[in-house]
C-alpha cells in the first residue's frame, strides 16, 4: 500500500469516529429530551455520567488528528481536511456539553413540562436537532451545497428562541402560567429555567452553523470569505 493510500484510509477511518461521535450526540439529545417529558429521573442521570464518552471521543479524534499532522506531513488540501476535523470535533463536543446542561436543569425540576410552558418549544427543539444531524452529515458527506443551506435554518432557530423568551418574559411580568388545566401562578424558576433550555437550543444551533462553515473552509480555505488556508 502506498503512502498516499494510507493517508486516505486513516482519514475515512477520521471521518467514520467523527459520524460515530456526531450520532452518539444526536442520541443524547433524543434522550434528553424523551426524559424530560417522561420525568425520568434516572435516565438524566444517566445522560449526565455518560458526558464523559463523549469527551473520550474528543480526545480520541484529536489525537488521530495530530498524528496524522506530524505522520503525513499532508499537502494543503489534506491539512484543511484535518485542521477542519479538529474544528469540528470541538462543535460536537460543546454541543453534548449542552444537551447534558439541559439534563441537569431538568433534574432539578421534575413539576413542569416544556411544551405546556411554551408553544414554540416543540419546534426549537426540532430544528436545533435537525440543524445539528444535517450538519454533521454536509461535513462527512463533503456537501458544500447542503452546509450552506444549513447555515440559513439558524434563522428559524433565533427566531424560535426569540419567541419562547417573549413567552417568558410575559409569564414572568404577570406572573401566571397557562396549562391544561387553567391558569395558575408561575413559577419563576420553572421559567428561567425554560428560557435556559432555550437559550441552550440556540447555541447548539449555532455550533451546527459552527460546522457547516468549517466543512465551507475544508473546500476553499476560507471562513466568511477570509482565506486561512
Amino acid at each position: 500500500m502506498t503512502a498516499r493510500m494510507n493517508f486516505q484510509m486513516e482519514l475515512e477511518q477520521l471521518h467514520n469516529r467523527l459520524a460515530e461521535m456526531g450520532e452518539h450526540v444526536e442520541n443524547t439529545i433524543d434522550q434528553v429530551f424523551r426524559a424530560l417529558e417522561g420525568k425520568d429521573q434516572e435516565l438524566l442521570g444517566t445522560i449526565i455520567a455518560g458526558d464523559r464518552v463523549i469527551d473520550d471521543m474528543e480526545r480520541a479524534i484529536e489525537a488521530k488528528c495530530l498524528s496524522l499532522i506530524t505522520r503525513q506531513q499532508p499537502v494543503a488540501s489534506d491539512l484543511r481536511v484535518v485542521t477542519a476535523t479538529l474544528k469540528v470535533v470541538t462543535d460536537i463536543e460543546r454541543i453534548g456539553d449542552q444537551a447534558v446542561d439541559i439534563a441537569e436543569l431538568a433534574l432539578r425540576n421534575k413539576q413542569y413540562s416544556l411544551y405546556l410552558i411554551s408553544k414554540p418549544m416543540p419546534e426549537l427543539i426540532h430544528s436545533a436537532k435537525d440543524m445539528v444531524h444535517c450538519a454533521v452529515d454536509a461535513f462527512i458527506q463533503n456537501n458544500q451545497e447542503a452546509a450552506g443551506q444549513i447555515i440559513k435554518m439558524d434563522d428559524v432557530v433565533d427566531d424560535l428562541f426569540n419567541h419562547v423568551k417573549d413567552e417568558v418574559v410575559q409569564m414572568l411580568r404577570t406572573d401566571k402560567m397557562q396549562d391544561q388545566s387553567g391558569e395558575r401562578k408561575a413559577d419563576p424558576d420553572c421559567l428561567v429555567d425554560v428560557l435556559m433550555i432555550a437559550k441552550y437550543l440556540e447555541k447548539i444551533g449555532d455550533h451546527a452553523v459552527n460546522i457547516c462553515d468549517w466543512e465551507m473552509f475544508r473546500e476553499t480555505g476560507a471562513i466568511d470569505s477570509v482565506r486561512l488556508l
